[in-house]
C-alpha cells in the first residue's frame, strides 16, 4: 500500500503551486529554498508521479499536478476548519451541554444558570431535559446527560456534587386550616394530619427524604392522596383533602385558596445539589458549574 504524503509535504506543494516560484514560495513558508526543493522532491517521490514541470525559465504543474491541487486545496482547507471548530469546542466557545434537572430546580436555580451561561456563552447549544434524581444519577453515569439539578445529598467517589441551596420545609393547607394562621409549626403538630403528597414514581427522591424526616420525629404520616404533579397536589389541597408539604421554592406559586407555613427545625430542608462525572473535564461543564457556583443560595 503506498504511503500517504504528510501535511507539510502537502502545504509545501500548494504553495509552490500557486506560487508557480520557488523563491517566493520558500519566503512565504519561511524555510530555505533548497529544503522546499527537497520537500516537493519527497512528495513527488512518494506520490509515484511529476506534479511539475520545470525549466530554466519557468514552473508549472503537470496534468496530474492540476488534479492533486484542485482535490488537495479543498482538503486542507476542509482541515484547517476542522482546527478551528475543535479549537472553538475545546474552549468551551461552543458545542453542546446537556442539562437534566427535576422539579425543584425549575422556579429559579435552573433558568437564572441557563440565561447567566447562554449570556456568556451563546454559540453552546444547551439542551435541557427534565428527568427524576434516581434517572439523572443512571443517565450521568451512562453519559447521556452532562449536569444534573437532582435532590441531595449524594456521595459518589466518581462523581462531583454541589449543593445550591438546602430549602425550609413548608406545610402548605387550605387558608381555612387551623394551622394556617401559625407563624411557624413543628413536626409534631402533622402528627394525625391526613396528607396529600407526590407518589413514590414520580417524587421518589423527595418522598424518601420526608417520610426520614418525620420518622425521625416519630411521626407516621396518615397518606389520604397522591398526585404526580404541584397542580394536582395543589387542587386536592385546596379541596380540603388533606395537606401537604414543599420546599420553599415552589410556596411562590400557590393559589390564594392556599396557605404555606414554615416548620420549625434545622433537619427539615431538602437539598438542591449540581451533579457531574469526574472523568467528564468538558470546558462547558467547567463553565457551567462556576456559573450555578456564582448563583448558589447562601444559608
Amino acid at each position: 500500500m503506498p504511503t500517504s504524503p504528510g501535511l507539510e509535504l502537502i502545504e509545501s506543494f500548494l504553495v509552490v503551486a500557486e506560487e508557480l516560484n520557488f523563491r517566493r514560495s520558500s519566503e512565504r513558508l519561511n524555510v530555505d529554498q533548497s529544503a522546499l526543493t527537497r520537500r516537493i522532491q519527497k512528495l513527488e517521490a512518494t506520490m509515484g508521479f511529476a506534479l511539475f514541470e520545470r525549466t530554466t525559465r519557468e514552473v508549472s504543474l503537470t496534468p496530474a499536478g492540476r488534479t492533486f491541487y484542485e482535490e488537495s486545496a479543498g482538503l486542507v482547507r476542509s482541515y484547517q476548519r476542522s482546527i478551528g471548530a475543535a479549537r472553538l469546542v475545546a474552549e468551551g466557545k461552543t458545542g453542546s451541554l446537556r442539562v437534566a434537572y427535576m422539579t425543584f430546580a425549575a422556579p429559579d436555580l435552573m433558568p437564572r444558570a441557563i440565561a447567566r451561561y447562554k449570556g456568556r456563552y451563546p454559540h453552546v447549544d444547551v439542551r435541557l431535559n427534565y428527568m427524576r434524581t434516581q434517572g439523572q444519577k443512571l443517565a450521568l453515569a451512562h453519559d447521556e446527560i452532562d449536569l444534573g439539578y437532582m435532590i441531595g445529598p449524594f456521595e459518589h467517589s466518581e462523581f462531583h456534587t454541589l449543593l445550591l441551596r438546602a430549602d425550609p420545609l413548608h406545610v402548605v393547607m387550605p387558608a381555612a386550616h387551623a394551622l394556617a394562621q401559625r407563624s411557624k409549626v413543628s413536626p409534631q403538630d402533622l402528627a394525625g394530619e391526613e396528607l396529600v403528597i407526590g407518589d413514590e414514581e414520580e417524587w421518589e427522591a423527595y418522598r424518601w427524604e420526608i417520610d426520614k424526616l418525620l420518622a425521625a420525629e416519630g411521626i407516621n404520616p396518615s397518606i389520604s392522596l397522591q398526585a404526580s404533579n404541584t397542580l394536582a397536589l395543589n387542587g386536592l389541597v385546596e379541596a380540603g383533602l388533606g395537606i401537604t408539604i414543599y420546599p420553599q421554592s415552589l410556596v411562590k406559586f400557590l393559589g390564594d385558596g392556599l396557605r404555606a407555613v414554615p416548620i420549625d427545625h434545622p433537619d427539615f430542608r431538602i437539598e438542591t445539589i449540581l451533579v457531574w462525572k469526574r472523568l467528564n473535564r468538558a470546558r462547558t461543564v467547567a463553565q457551567f458549574v462556576d456559573v450555578a457556583r456564582g448563583l448558589k443560595v447562601q444559608g
